[in-house]
């Protein structure tokens, strides 16, 4: 739950890559923080909570097993993992359910360029999930510059402008524009 008022950020660097048969989303943002404190934001329970959408039973910062825990409101959903990769501060790759992530950070002058690689179970999911990496992203950067708002995860994405965002990257994507499943 945000915790004051947020506006999206314009849109940010993205691109869908075809890879065999499957599909990777490719998002590309830049902070001015550097590596470091990037790294911490993505692999640090504390600090995963504060943006991302789920968080982890452990830190991120070894490979084995872990389990990733996503919150919407009441309803938590444990979905299993494994950190493949762990490579401070360059790269961090992990599973998401059936899902891959991975995070490369840059030095980018004196900040960091985070490119993250979401392997994609469907083409058609790519502006969804654009849209929620970009809500996602954005409140990251508020954690990294000391201003913290909480994370605009799930349902409250909705009142966030997770339905404009999700318009937009679709049409940059070249998918049709998809909807969430209503909950049950």
């Amino acid at each position: 739950m945000t915790t004051r008022p947020y506006h999206p950020s314009p849109l940010q660097q993205v691109e869908l890559v075809a890879e065999g048969e499957r599909w990777s989303l490719v998002f590309t943002r830049d902070f001015p923080q550097g590596r470091a404190a990037v790294w911490s934001a993505l692999t640090e329970p504390d600090e995963l909570r504060e943006w991302a959408p789920y968080t982890a039973d452990r830190s991120l910062t070894t490979t084995g097993p872990v389990t990733l825990v996503m919150v919407d409101g009441d309803q938590r959903h444990e979905l299993p993992g494994e950190v493949g990769i762990a490579d401070r501060p360059e790269l961090l790759e992990f599973t998401w359910g059936a899902d891959v992530l991975r995070w490369e950070l840059h030095e980018h002058g004196t900040g960091t360029r985070l490119r993250l690689t979401h392997r994609l179970p469907d083409r058609a999911v790519a502006g969804m999930m654009a849209a929620g990496w970009h809500l996602c992203l954005d409140v990251a950067a508020t954690l990294l510059d000391g201003s913290p708002i909480g994370p605009i995860v799930g349902a409250a994405a909705m009142d966030h402008g997770w339905p404009e965002l999700n318009e937009q990257y679709s049409h940059r994507l070249g998918v049709e524009i998809r909807q969430p499943p209503l909950p049950q």
